[in-house]
Formats: C-alpha cells, sequence, structure tokens
C-alpha cells in the first residue's frame, strides 16, 4: 500500500500538471479568437475571387490556361500540413492517417511529398515515403507572403511539367470542438462555369479578360494556399485547447481520487496506531 507521503507527492505532480494544462487552455484560447477571425474573413474573398474567375473564363472564348490543363499520368505531389507541436489531441493522427490512405489510392502514381509541419516531417522520414519538400513553422507564420511564396513554387513545378497534379491535404475548422480532415485538388484548377439560371455578372474591363484570367487564375491558387494555412492554424488552435481541457479536467478528477485515498490511508493508519493502543492496555491491565 502506498504511504501518505507518496500519495501527497502524486497529489502535487498532479497539480504542477494541471497548472501547465490550465495555462495552455488560455494560451490556445487567445490565439484561436484571432485564428477564427483570420479564418471567416478570408472565406468571403475566395468565393468572391472563384466568382470573378468563372465570369472571366466565360469571356475568354476557348482560351486554354495550362493552370486550367489536365494531363494523363505524370507525378502527383501531395502538400501535407500539420502542427510543429503535439498536445492537440488527434489533430496531426487524422492528417497524416487521411494522409497515408492517400498515398495507398495512389499507389500506383509516382506520389511526392511536400511537407508543412515538424509532425509530419518527422513521421514521413521514420517511413519509406519521399519528400520533395520541408518546411516546419508555417502554422506560427500564417502571413499571406509565406503562403503565395509556396503557392507561386507549386505554379512554377506544375506550369513546367514536373508535377501533373497538386493535392493538400490539412484541418478545415469547423467549430472548437470539430475539425474535418479535407483532401482538395490544388492542381490543375477545375475549369469554371458560371452556375445556370444566375444571369452573368457584368464587369468593365482595363485589360483583356484572357490577361486578367492568367493574373487571377495566380491569385486564386495563392489565396487556396493561404485559406488551407488559416483553416489549419485555427484547427490546431481548437484542437489543443480542447484536449487542455479535457486534461484539466482529468487532473482535477484524479486530485480528488488521490485526496480521497489519503484520507482512507491516514484513516485507517489512524485505527491501526488506536487498535494497537487499545490491545497493549488490554494486555497490561491482564
Amino acid at each position: 500500500m502506498a504511504t501518505i507521503r507518496d500519495i501527497r507527492r502524486r497529489i502535487r505532480s498532479a497539480k504542477g500538471i494541471q497548472q501547465i494544462t490550465r495555462a495552455m487552455k488560455f494560451v490556445s484560447a487567445a490565439r484561436l479568437r484571432k485564428a477564427q477571425d483570420r479564418v471567416v474573413a478570408a472565406r468571403p474573398y475566395a468565393q468572391a475571387m472563384l466568382a470573378v474567375i468563372r465570369s472571366l473564363a466565360a469571356r475568354a472564348g476557348g482560351t486554354v490556361h495550362p493552370l486550367l490543363e489536365r494531363r494523363e499520368g505524370g507525378k502527383v505531389e501531395l502538400v501535407v500540413i500539420t502542427a510543429d507541436r503535439g498536445l492537440c489531441g488527434a489533430y496531426n493522427t487524422n492528417v497524416l492517417r487521411r494522409s497515408v490512405e492517400f498515398l495507398v489510392e495512389h499507389e500506383k502514381d509516382q506520389v511526392e511529398l511536400n511537407i508543412l509541419g515538424r509532425k509530419a516531417r518527422d513521421f514521413f522520414r521514420r517511413r519509406s515515403y519521399a519528400a520533395r519538400k520541408e518546411s516546419i513553422a508555417v502554422l506560427q507564420n500564417t502571413g499571406f507572403a509565406n503562403a503565395a511564396a509556396i503557392a507561386r513554387s507549386l505554379i512554377e513545378d506544375f506550369t513546367k511539367g514536373e508535377i501533373g497534379e497538386v493535392w493538400v491535404i490539412y484541418n478545415e475548422f469547423k467549430s472548437v470542438v470539430h475539425q474535418r480532415v479535407v483532401a482538395e485538388r490544388l492542381l490543375p484548377i477545375e475549369r469554371p462555369e458560371h452556375p445556370e439560371g444566375l444571369p452573368p455578372v457584368e464587369y468593365l474591363y482595363d485589360e483583356p479578360p484572357a490577361r486578367l484570367l492568367d493574373s487571377l487564375l495566380h491569385r486564386h491558387v495563392e489565396a487556396q494556399v493561404y485559406r488551407a494555412i488559416l483553416e489549419a492554424a485555427a484547427s490546431e488552435q481548437g484542437a489543443r485547447m480542447t484536449a487542455m481541457e479535457a486534461a484539466t479536467n482529468n487532473a482535477s478528477e484524479m486530485i480528488d481520487n488521490l485526496t480521497l485515498y489519503a484520507n482512507k490511508v491516514r484513516q485507517a493508519g489512524i485505527t491501526k496506531e488506536l487498535i494497537e493502543v487499545v490491545s497493549g492496555a488490554a494486555g497490561t491491565a491482564g
């Protein structure tokens, strides 16, 4: 049976861990507010961008843009976005599991990895998967310039013909307690078509529609990469906040159970001492 000293040591350890998890929860909650605001602000921009691209594609005639061109065969590049740290529940595990499933589904294709995040980097380094590029601290630096640089690199490799498709896997932010793993094809871009039944929006163009379409398609890819990074960053904070709240509650429950157990052990010790005193007194009197 554990002694009172051992139990009290475990209670102190549990309280120390509880303080850490509670502090991490508050930090994640503060970061989540900022990340969530940025995600909500980015979504309407992406939707409006797609509407303009549809209008331009309809007016550009039969223009075949390289970013819209479908190719048979060729390499497939998979962009995997994970966090750099753990302690966020199944956030990283879900993305890595879906990535492995994607690799199995496309085992006949030549798939190369473009890894964004330390957890994915460490995971695939322990396995026999080729990583074309690796980056860390992406979710800590969620500026548009960083996302645009990643997108430009993907566009350049795609237009040169080095890769035939680009897919991205990340966690889409739904709510604090719900994040959904998404696998989206980034390139080639799905050829936009104007929805039936809706009148086309008229725009005034300073340049030919084909030239504007080229510029906006590049901007569209940059916006999609940026949105995916923002979604992943918000999902990470939400998952960590939920995990740390659960850990704090578990620590409270453990402390209560250990305190109750310590009281029982202490009461048992007192009872034993009383029995020994009474037995000794009875033997002396006899």
